[in-house]
């Protein structure tokens, strides 16, 4: 069974060393500093700077098709046998969306409202960057059915930080 992590970016040396995920996923603003853990290696780590915004704002930058054309990537190349780890700075939007993002790449026939209700269930603070969602939606050919299941959860519980979760997918 494949694992997918998904915590803040202080949670990751700790969710590392837990789960032994040995591939990472980072998407955070671009000067935020990232210490990669020195057991997963730069091959097996994907940054992806963007900024949490789901409308432009001036000095930021949003989550683009490149992002997710970068990311489906990855994870069809990631070495399911082993724990993917996916975080960004709290653990609530960019994450959550990337971690739903690979299981409905990586599950194309699993229906997209049981895989957002499943984080929702995981991660009661989870909250899905509609941007981002929207834009694998459309690389996806999901048809507009990954963003309706990401509105359907709606906003997670207010937080400082992600509740951490994991999925198991296969």
């Amino acid at each position: 069974m494949s694992r997918i992590h998904v915590c803040s970016l202080a949670k990751i040396e700790d969710t590392v060393r837990e789960t032994g995920a040995r591939s990472l996923i980072t998407l955070i603003n671009a000067d935020t500093p990232v210490t990669r853990p020195t057991i997963i290696t730069s091959e097996r780590h994907l940054l992806l700077s963007m900024s949490d915004i789901v409308e432009p704002i001036e000095g930021h930058l949003p989550p683009q098709s490149a992002h997710v054309d970068t990311l489906l990537t990855f994870v069809r190349h990631w070495d399911r046998r082993e724990p993917l780890l996916i975080h960004c700075f709290a653990g609530v939007s960019r994450s959550t969306a990337a971690a739903f993002i690979t299981a409905c790449a990586l599950l194309p026939s699993r229906n997209e409202s049981e895989l957002a209700q499943l984080i929702r269930t995981r991660s009661p603070t989870a909250t899905p960057n509609a941007l981002l969602v929207s834009l694998a939606d459309q690389a996806l050919g999901r048809g507009g059915r990954m963003s309706q299941a990401v509105s359907a959860i709606g906003m997670g519980e207010m937080c400082y930080e992600g509740v951490p979760f994991m999925l198991e997918i296969d």
